[in-house]
């Protein structure tokens, strides 16, 4: 067994274990993936203060997302497809989750349904919703995530259409993937994958086959989907939905103050700074350079999290020190998932929380309540360079 140090690590397994359409689904952004470059590397550029001769000992980690206790500020941002990265990957990942202290989110293009994660798991979970063209679609899918317990709904906004992926198109990606002679001879040499997936009956996207008009099997799926994104969502059809809701709203894929304004007004309990991981609109900022901005503009107002270009404790940490609530981790764990299944998703969270609480320690500070900027060295213009 290799040992695990970094993300990194778990990236690397990962790469070898699933299957190529799989790998890159997760491994790419749109376009010249220039957005999903640099969520990572503007978290590089921010830099960590060091202090010394201070009380390090009795460290907390533990606080709250939307009035949850979490043991650190960490969930699972929903990932399409998560249970072809590993068989029924999205019930290990939520019952990985559970275990640990954290949120998990479920995705409506996931592989096990609600249904699924819901009979496998103890605790309540949150949903991301995909606001489709076929209203009485989302309102069944809607009343399924409150028989599921589901405790906050986190609705996404920044796929009203959907971006360009390169890789995707190449690859032919399906769930199940197609038997081409080139799926197949990769296959062949995922064979771990493969015999798993054999052993589940679950190939497909559960929260949708059986459940939408006119897809009862895999091949109406493709051409519903294609037709189902929303163009048309705007802010009073959210505010639509957050009442049908009744519950928790998260609004997820805020990259601007002034969205951030509008979403405060439609009373969401907190947003999600994201360019959905720079697989929608490349050429956008990096959610970490736009996070004080949106700070600055609604940060009193209600909670702002965090998603895009994660991959350490480190980065959890600078998020926080520039006022971010939470913080979410998609790649990260899907790394860990498609390494090793659940035990690959607690390593992957073993390892941020690792990091952040030894990289705080080094911080000089003992409660992740008390990280401000003071505890970064920012370059002169990062956050101003672009106007």
């Amino acid at each position: 067994m290799a040992v695990i140090t970094c993300i990194e690590d778990l990236r690397r397994i990962y790469k070898r274990r699933a299957p190529k359409m799989f790998y890159d689904y997760a491994e790419s952004g749109s376009w010249t993936e220039q957005t999903f470059r640099e969520n990572i590397t503007d978290f590089s550029e921010i830099r960590l203060r060091q202090k010394v001769a201070v009380d390090m000992s009795n460290r907390n980690l533990r606080s709250q997302m939307i009035g949850q206790d979490v043991t650190m500020p960490v969930a699972l941002a929903p990932v399409g497809m998560t249970g072809m990265q590993h068989a029924d990957g999205e019930i290990l990942a939520a019952r990985a989750a559970e275990a640990f202290g954290v949120p998990f989110t479920l995705s409506t293009m996931s592989i096990c349904s609600l249904e699924d994660v819901a009979a496998h798991t103890t605790r309540p979970f949150w949903f991301q919703l995909y606001v489709m063209r076929d209203e009485d679609f989302v309102r069944r899918l809607i009343e399924r995530a409150k028989a599921a317990k589901v405790s906050a709904l986190v609705i996404t906004l920044d796929l009203q259409i959907l971006g360009q992926r390169h890789k995707d198109l190449k690859n032919g990606l399906s769930a199940p993937p197609k038997l081409t002679p080139a799926t197949l001879a990769d296959l062949a040499l995922r064979w771990r994958w493969g015999m798993a997936m054999l052993q589940t009956k679950r190939r497909s996207f559960g929260n949708i086959v059986g459940h939408a008009k006119n897809v009862g099997d895999t091949s109406s799926l493709s051409s519903w989907t294609a037709e189902q994104f929303d163009p048309q969502l705007d802010w009073k059809k959210i505010e639509k939905l957050k009442e049908m809701w009744g519950g928790k709203v998260i609004l997820k894929g805020i990259l601007d103050a002034e969205d951030a304004k509008m979403a405060a007004k439609v009373g969401a309990d907190a947003i999600v700074v994201s360019n959905h991981g720079g697989r929608q609109l490349d050429g956008a900022l990096s959610s970490i350079r736009m996070l004080p901005s949106i700070m600055d503009a609604v940060g009193d107002q209600m909670e702002v999290h965090l998603d895009g270009g994660i991959r350490s404790g480190q980065d959890v940490l600078k998020a926080l020190a520039l006022g971010a609530k939470g913080t979410y981790i998609g790649r990260s764990f899907v790394y860990g998932l498609g390494a090793m299944g659940q035990k690959g998703v607690t390593t992957a969270l073993e390892v941020i929380r690792r990091e952040l609480d030894l990289s705080m320690a080094l911080c000089g500070e003992r409660d992740i309540h008390n990280l401000s900027r003071d505890n970064l060295l920012i370059p002169e213009g990062f956050f101003t360079r672009y106007s």
